[in-house]
């Protein structure tokens, strides 16, 4: 696999001020663009990390949602929203035209993952996709011990309600991208403890990390 090695990943990143980012992936994902760029964010939900990119990074940001009710919100934050389903591809948006396109805890969600970033990667120079790690130790125990579908705050949904499809793991998501030829530029896997703080977790990650981060992009 073309890929960077492990300590080329984001280091974890350090509590900013700003209630919003105690959510661990939204920090750890403004921490890691870097500032003024263009951030297309794909599955937006009510903006709050585009609107987090805009007033830590500067960034000049857009978002695609579908459900009306979040659009508003993102209006409401004064944000550039377009309504629109990822699985019929982002044929609103030319090639190259953002530096980073984000899709943040999404990728479970969406009925055509592979199709969704070929389409990240047509409009984006890179794409940052952050996604739960099923495979995490105490999901792996609750299944074995309890027989129950694992609720935290990373998957904080029910069985019965769950929006996610596609269950993956960091080594699902690995190999994925070597099957298809994508450039991991960079890394990071990262585990939540007690009192909301979050904390790199680089030593046997599909083990231990609660969520995954990566950066990618094609191959030259």
């Amino acid at each position: 696999m073309n890929a960077t090695p492990p300590d080329s990943a984001p280091s974890a990143p350090a509590v900013l001020p700003d209630p919003a980012l105690n959510r661990n992936d939204f920090r750890t994902i403004v921490e890691l663009v870097d500032p003024g760029v263009r951030v297309l964010d794909l599955g937006c939900g009510d903006g709050t990390l585009l609107k987090l990119l805009q007033k830590h990074k500067g960034a000049l940001g857009y978002g695609v949602e579908h459900d009306p009710n979040r659009i508003m919100d993102c209006i409401e934050k004064g944000l550039s929203v377009f309504q629109g389903n990822l699985d019929e591809g982002l044929r609103d948006f030319e090639d190259q035209s953002f530096d980073y396109v984000i899709l943040n805890l999404t990728l479970p969600e969406v009925h055509k993952p592979d199709f969704v970033l070929n389409e990240m990667l047509r409009v984006g120079k890179k794409a940052v996709v952050c996604f739960p790690n099923f495979a995490q130790w105490h999901i792996r125990l609750r299944l074995l011990f309890l027989g129950r579908m694992p609720v935290d705050p990373i998957i904080p949904h029910q069985w019965f309600d769950t929006p996610n499809i596609h269950h993956l793991t960091v080594c699902d998501f690995e190999e994925f991208c070597g099957r298809r030829n994508l450039v991991i530029h960079r890394r990071g896997f990262f585990r939540t403890l007690a009192g909301g703080r979050v904390q790199e977790s680089m030593l046997f990650p599909n083990w231990s990390a609660s969520f995954a981060l990566y950066v990618l992009g094609h191959n030259a």
